[in-house]
């Protein structure tokens, strides 16, 4: 038996090494791409490290290419704040879900999950034609407001608190908080390990968005970095050295994030409530 569970582990190590291998090829050769010139990332030749290592692909998109500082901002703008909201609206309605009492709370659940169900493809056009009719085309509001509560993460928080142990609450309330006191100051700080989770999931995507933005923006001044990094792609000839060195920068913040929250991400999505 131990044998067979030795082989089992050594075959299961195997095909986790081999999962990441693949994986990190591709990021490390266009880590390496970043450092070459464009002639010899188009000559066909495919190496890990460049000939001639340079630094003039991170100067130009930082000092020739004038927006490229301002899709930065911009999808650093829409992502905090959407994981923001995120975190706020969708905890709330979580928490109600599990903890309040009310009329078509289980209606209202039901249909939480009927979105679930739903691609966000769906949906694109309709937010489109709403947005216009607001005016919000062309704006960080368009961009934010449609992306600031999400059916997944409403359903997570809510399994969540369904485990949060109600004697601390109890206790709170034995002590006068109210019910807002009480998630505010009781729930929220002892749901950190749920809400890293979530706010891992939530930046991700809405940094790595590129879809949304090619639909409602139009101004290049408010172009997010996914849809930026496209106008580097010529009719004629691609930038693929610039393309490499934005997709660095693009990605750094990604794994700041979660080597962030890597400690509370790896509890959260456990979805328990106590230690």
């Amino acid at each position: 038996m131990n044998k067979r569970a030795t082989i089992g582990k050594g075959l299961l190590y195997a095909v986790l090494v081999t999962y990441a291998i693949i994986t990190l090829i591709p990021f490390l050769w266009a880590l390496s791409s970043s450092f070459k010139t464009l002639e010899e990332i188009v000559s066909g030749n495919i190496s890990f490290i460049p000939k001639q290592i340079t630094l003039d692909n991170y100067k130009q998109i930082f000092l020739e290419q004038k927006m490229f500082p301002r899709w930065l901002l911009n999808s650093v703008i829409i992502a905090v704040a959407v994981t923001v909201l995120n975190l706020l609206f969708n905890s709330m309605a979580g928490y109600a879900l599990a903890r309040l009492q009310f009329p078509g709370k289980k209606p209202l659940f039901i249909i939480i999950l009927a979105v679930l169900m739903i691609p966000a493809q769906v949906t694109m056009i309709p937010n489109y034609l709403i947005l216009k009719q607001l005016g919000w085309l062309n704006s960080y509001q368009g961009m934010i407001v449609p992306t600031m509560i999400n059916a997944t993460f409403i359903f997570m928080m809510r399994q969540f608190f369904i485990n949060f142990p109600k004697e601390l609450e109890e206790a709170a309330e034995l002590d006068g908080l109210s019910r807002i006191g009480i998630f505010f100051r009781i729930v929220l700080p002892l749901a950190r390990p749920a809400l890293a989770a979530q706010a891992i999931f939530v930046f991700m995507g809405s940094w790595n968005d590129f879809m949304r933005p090619l639909i409602i923006l139009s101004d290049p001044q408010l172009f997010t970095l996914p849809l930026g990094l496209n106008s580097f792609k010529g009719q004629y000839i691609s930038y693929w050295n610039y393309i490499m060195a934005a997709s660095m920068v693009f990605t750094l913040p990604v794994l700041v994030i979660y080597a962030f929250f890597n400690r509370y991400f790896i509890k959260g999505i456990s979805f328990t409530g106590g230690k």
